[in-house]
């Protein structure tokens, strides 16, 4: 698509910034600027909203509680991601120091059943994860999960549980994969 002067003119006069205008018209955003300052029309302010409020512009709420993300997504991954000022943000991320006034340890994901929710009050972070899967295993009778596992690695270290309480080892897991990895590409 070839974008028309007054086309580009009028969403500058809208505010718009070069790179918006270039994404939507599918056009160069050198063009963009030269069109801008040839008209001496000002680029609109730097972000003017804060993280949280800019969060909130690309979440939508769900049935059941969940927040759906609007935003930018990984490309191989489709993993929500947010760019403020020059830096990439976890949006679950943002939810969970929302939720719980601090930043997260690890990865941060809900584990309620919608794909990808971003929802503060179902996203946990690995720190919280572990010690909520420890108290389901203790609830249902598990036992206290062994200092080392059984190929000697530290489980204060790499001690995980599944969902269900089961306890397993980070670090056997991680090596297991790189062992089948390894064998397919053979």
């Amino acid at each position: 698509m070839n974008a028309t002067r007054e086309q580009i003119v009028a969403l500058l006069n809208q505010g718009m910034t070069n790179t918006a205008i270039a994404r939507q018209l599918h056009c160069d955003k050198h063009r963009v600027g030269d069109i801008r300052r040839a008209l001496g029309i000002p680029n609109p302010p730097k972000q003017p909203l804060t993280l949280d409020e800019k969060w909130a512009t690309f979440t939508r709420p769900v049935d059941g509680g969940h927040l759906e993300w609007l935003g930018e997504r990984g490309s191989a991954s489709s993993t929500p991601v947010m760019r403020y000022r020059g830096k990439s943000h976890s949006p679950a991320g943002i939810a969970f120091r929302i939720q719980h006034g601090r930043e997260a340890m690890g990865q941060v994901f809900a584990e309620c059943g919608f794909k990808h929710c971003v929802a503060p009050a179902h996203v946990d972070d690995e720190t919280t994860r572990i010690r909520t899967r420890e108290q389901l295993r203790y609830l249902t009778g598990g036992r206290e999960r062994k200092p080392v596992c059984v190929h000697g690695h530290n489980q204060a270290t790499y001690g995980r549980y599944e969902r269900d309480g089961r306890a397993y080892c980070e670090e056997c897991k991680r090596l297991q994969r790189h062992t089948e990895q390894e064998a397919v590409a053979r």
